[in-house]
């Protein structure tokens, strides 16, 4: 028998989600509330990490799932539930957007969605480097020094790259008067000859796993700009923030740019059924990015993906109330950080993704996430140092039953920062 203490240390960290949720606790769920062994209720601010974004065991995806397994067993066409997501997507999502896309099966995760985005990227361009934002304190993480200086922390981004993969500094890192993007401008013009230059560019309207670190529209205009002057595709990373979590179905919609290619997963199948697509302007060459989508357990996550789009986004309602709930959310949470700002507690974030920062590395959010999490609420904590308190509810979710969940992390802030 293995000693809990080295698994504990050797498991691979994908589940840290789930340890820190304390997911282990669960034995039920439905909508927006967990249950325990001993039928404790807990109200669910996590949304498996963004994975359910239309809350636990959904009724009309279940109702759906139900019939296929009755009508047709575990077995499912996946290529024909590839056309019929195709359909839809066209017909609710793109023609009143008057996007074209071609729609591709990449597999069942994120990072196989946007590996396919830089082939796609790669071969178009004839180029490969590519260019990924991230935070200053996570530029930080990957050199010998600490971000005290925009410029120097740039260069060395500049310099450092995975696989090709150049590190830039993401909107706002060094403050709100440095201006990243004039910066990435200079690195293209001054630092690297035309063949060596980016193919392409990905990035994500918030860094869900980065702290909900959030763009402007500008920054984001001004970067599709740039890549059209450069020749590089625009990549939107919609694994995490897209499908919805921000209050509309992509992420950027309302910047008024349009990406060359879009990665989407995480909770494009609304159950929990691991999906990854790609969608690509028409004109961009065609790759091999994964086998033929033909297991039943894609035809199933193609079948779930197809009714949310039915149910939730053929038109505009729906969309509607997500942002009355954004209202409700943001405005509670910016009324909380006011009455500790001597504390130095902020909100950031958009739509249903926002974060309550607290100082770093004080273990402030940490001790928050345990204490609402005793108290009957589910959070999760993110950034270079878990000081933010990620706030995760299901779109779905009540609005009362929002207000309650809010009322219970009130109580474990003013409980956490009282006895400090």
């Amino acid at each position: 028998m293995i000693e809990p203490r080295i698994l504990e240390r050797v498991q691979s960290h994908v589940r840290d989600y789930a340890r820190a949720a304390g997911a282990s606790l669960f034995t039920r769920a439905q909508g927006s509330m967990l249950a325990d062994a001993c039928g404790r209720q807990y109200i669910d601010f996590s949304s498996a990490a963004g994975a359910l974004n239309y809350g636990h065991d959904n009724p009309l995806l279940m109702q759906m799932l139900r019939r296929q397994l009755r009508e047709q067993g575990s077995s499912s066409d996946a290529a024909r539930a590839l056309d019929r997501f195709r359909d839809a997507i066209t017909s609710y999502l793109f023609r009143p957007r008057g996007w074209e896309y071609q729609i591709h099966y990449t597999g069942t995760t994120a990072a196989a969605s946007v590996e396919a985005a830089l082939k796609v990227a790669r071969r178009a361009t004839g180029r490969q480097n590519v260019v990924s934002f991230t935070r200053c304190d996570a530029v930080a993480r990957r050199g010998p020094s600490t971000c005290e200086g925009a410029p120097r922390q740039a260069v060395w981004a500049a310099r450092t790259g995975v696989g090709n993969t150049l590190f830039m500094p993401y909107d706002g890192s060094f403050g709100p008067d440095v201006d990243t993007m004039a910066y990435l401008e200079r690195q293209l013009d001054t630092q690297w000859r035309h063949s060596e230059r980016p193919a392409a560019v990905v990035v994500e309207t918030v860094l869900g796993e980065g702290g909900i670190d959030v763009l402007s529209w500008r920054w984001l205009r001004d970067l599709e700009a740039l890549c059209r002057r450069h020749g590089m595709l625009l990549i939107m990373d919609e694994t995490i923030v897209g499908c919805g979590r921000t209050g509309r179905f992509f992420s950027f919609e309302a910047s008024g740019v349009r990406a060359d290619m879009i990665a989407l997963s995480r909770s494009l199948s609304g159950f929990g059924l691991p999906v990854s697509l790609l969608l690509s302007r028409p004109d961009l060459p065609i790759v091999q990015y994964h086998a033929p989508v033909a297991d039943e357990n894609a035809g199933l996550a193609l079948l779930t993906a197809e009714q949310v789009l039915e149910a939730y986004w053929a038109d505009d309602s729906f969309a509607v109330h997500v942002r009355r709930k954004e209202r409700l959310l943001r405005d509670w949470l910016e009324n909380l950080a006011q009455g500790y700002a001597h504390l130095g507690l902020g909100v950031r974030g958009r739509g249903l993704i926002q974060g309550l920062v607290t100082p770093a590395p004080m273990g402030i959010a940490t001790e928050i996430a345990g204490k609402a999490l005793g108290c009957g609420l589910v959070t999760l904590t993110t950034g270079m140092h878990d000081e933010v308190l990620k706030i995760l509810p299901a779109l779905t979710i009540d609005e009362d039953l929002l207000v309650q969940g809010l009322e219970v992390l009130d109580r474990s802030v003013a409980e956490v920062l009282e006895s400090r």
